[in-house]
Parts: structure tokens; C-alpha cells; sequence
């Protein structure tokens, strides 16, 4: 099972972003599933999270400029970034919560982590 990232970049003050992360492998459940954020120096933080069911909750620092969505269908979900600043800075991690069956062996609410995509906010 694994989540790749892809999006990140290089993006000026003020603009705009999206990120998405998608989940693979043998999975039977996902349930919640979210990203996070390292800044060098720094501790890994919330950025979002959203339920299987949809519903959703941002870190303080992001609230009201970045949008988290999910499409069960696809075990994918986005980030949406806008008005980034460069205090947004930072590798951005997909994180989900999915049960797993690995040939005979299930898995209940194993943590995953994707490899990290660079967001980088700077003119």
C-alpha cells in the first residue's frame, strides 16, 4: 500500500496551488486521510484532514485559504492552496489511516505515509 503526492512546486506570494495524493495497493477500508507539513526546522503539522464521510478540519495557520477534498472512488484526495505565503514553505506529506489485506494478512488502521512533495512559496 502506498499514497503518492504529486503537485508541489515553486510558486510566488499570494498564488495559488494543488496538491494531490493518491492511494494504492492492497486496500480494503481508507478512512480518514489528510496532509501534513515540515518546514526546515521544524515539527511536522497539521495542514488538513477529511473523514470518508467528508468532513473536514484545518490546521489555524491554513484555515480559510486551503481546501481539502476527497474522491472515495479514486482513494485520492487534493489540497487546494491559495493566497499562499511564504510561511507555507515547506514538504507537504499525505497521510491516511486504510485497512489492508496483504495476501492472507489483514491489517486493521494501519498509518501511511506518502514521500513528500516540496512546496515552495518565495518571489
Amino acid at each position: 500500500v502506498q499514497l503518492v503526492e504529486s503537485g508541489g512546486g515553486l510558486v510566488q506570494p499570494g498564488g495559488s496551488l494543488r496538491l494531490s495524493c493518491a492511494a494504492s495497493g492492497s486496500i480494503v477500508g481508507l478512512y480518514d486521510m489528510g496532509w501534513y507539513r515540515q518546514a526546515p526546522g521544524k515539527q511536522r503539522e497539521l495542514v488538513a484532514v477529511i473523514t470518508n464521510g467528508g468532513t473536514t478540519n484545518y490546521g489555524d495557520s491554513v484555515r480559510g485559504r486551503f481546501t481539502i477534498s476527497r474522491d472515495n472512488t479514486k482513494k485520492s484526495i487534493e489540497l487546494q492552496m491559495s493566497s499562499l505565503k511564504p510561511e507555507d514553505t515547506a514538504v507537504y506529506y499525505c497521510n491516511g489511516d486504510i485497512d489492508t489485506l496483504e495476501g492472507d494478512v489483514f491489517s486493521r488502521n494501519v498509518e501511511v505515509w506518502g514521500q513528500g512533495t516540496p512546496v515552495t512559496v518565495s518571489s
